[in-house]
């Protein structure tokens, strides 16, 4: 979908934030000041160091969040969660609340820990577990959709204000990139050779672009390893809304007499150099201005990998390490964790800990850099003219 201009389109995204809180604090009421009962016991579940933390401290360990952005989550999943309220229950027989379904599927998403871990961790059949976290998933795709979706024109103009503030890049709208999703495949598994990537690993590709507060704006998943970058651009609908118009078509910016420059995302060697997305220059023996544009371009795309980096350290399931994931439910939690990522950033999540000074491993450790030697001319001369102007500054 194109962005959407106007007022009203505003409004209605201020009234979700608003709401977004109003339902925050008013799970949090529900289950109490400090805690409450429901952690209390959930907490006597559970066992080792955990137990010496303040209490704050170990639920943030715990879910990776903070109280108040679980309560806002087990809002948004009550309805569908709560369906057959005494069909689960923990091995001493005490039905499973709404707050402890979602704990259950939280701690299997992001501990990473397999169905019979997760389970005796908490006090329930493995089982109960992989059923759980199934529902959750699903809950989430009904309920929580609305916080991953393309900016509207207000949103985007603050995003290029703040590209152009610390980077110095006029009218840029994000980051393009592509982390891998590692599988747990058998050799024997009928067209296993798909899925494995140039290093010898099974995976699934996760393509997102990304805004300047690390935020996931587009994604497209489910793709195979095998795949190259700009292969699953093409494929994808970013690449077709942007190609006939229909996204980033915003205002234009000038950028010297007589030249201007259209709204573009950014990304790095793998992806072709089009007139909406712009790659560093790859030759040799670059022009001052040329060096200028790679050392901003460079130092602005590092908001992708931080965040993608962030992600699957957050949701250790992605890891690969479960057992046997299922392939054609994989890119449906993939899109849950990437819903959970913005929710954490949307209620500004204090313990996320996105933060820009936070060492992180790369996201795609030792995988070597791809690089795509395709160039569309106008892209060219639109790059040209960015390096022009960022040189003479």
């Amino acid at each position: 979908m194109a962005p959407v201009r106007g007022a009203k389109r505003r409004s209605k995204a201020a009234a979700e934030k608003k709401a977004a809180m109003a339902a925050a604090a008013a799970a949090g009421g529900a289950l109490g000041a400090g805690g409450g009962d429901w952690w209390d016991g959930f907490c006597m579940r559970m066992s080792g160091a955990l137990s010496c933390m303040e209490d704050a401290q170990r639920f943030e360990s715990i879910f990776k969040m903070s109280r108040r952005t679980f309560n806002y989550v087990c809002s948004l999943v009550k309805d569908e969660m709560m369906v057959r309220s005494s069909s689960y229950a923990f091995l001493d027989g005490k039905v499973l609340s709404l707050e402890d379904r979602v704990a259950v599927a939280l701690i299997r998403l992001n501990s990473g820990g397999s169905l019979v871990t997760v389970g005796s961790s908490v006090g329930v059949n493995h089982s109960t577990v992989s059923l759980i976290t199934w529902r959750f998933v699903e809950a989430m795709e009904e309920r929580a959709s609305h916080h991953l979706r393309w900016p509207d024109s207000g949103e985007m103009e603050k995003i290029k204000s703040i590209f152009e503030k610390i980077q110095g890049l006029p009218n840029c709208c994000g980051v393009v990139d592509a982390t891998h999703i590692t599988m747990c495949l058998s050799s024997a598994e009928p067209n296993c050779k798909v899925w494995l990537n140039h290093e010898k690993n099974y995976s699934m590709v996760l393509q997102a672009v990304i805004g300047p507060d690390m935020r996931f704006m587009d994604i497209v998943t489910g793709w195979p390893g095998t795949m190259k970058e700009w292969s699953i651009l093409h494929s994808s609908g970013l690449f077709k809304l942007c190609e006939k118009g229909a996204r980033l078509n915003g205002s234009k910016r000038e950028v010297s007499v007589g030249s201007e420059v259209g709204e573009y995302l950014i990304g790095d060697a793998g992806y072709p150099l089009l007139p909406w997305l712009l790659t560093p220059y790859q030759e040799n023996n670059l022009s001052d201005s040329k060096v200028e544009f790679n050392k901003r371009h460079a130092a602005a795309i590092t908001v992708a990998p931080r965040t993608l980096s962030k992600f699957k350290d957050t949701w250790k399931f992605l890891h690969g390490e479960m057992w046997r994931p299922d392939k054609h439910r994989l890119p449906r939690i993939i899109h849950v964790c990437c819903l959970l990522h913005n929710i954490i950033i949307g209620l500004q999540d204090a313990a996320s800990a996105m933060d820009e000074a936070c060492v992180l491993s790369d996201h795609d450790t030792n995988y070597k850099q791809q690089v795509c030697q395709l160039a569309d001319e106008n892209a060219v001369r639109v790059r040209d003219k960015l390096s022009e102007h960022l040189a003479c500054r």
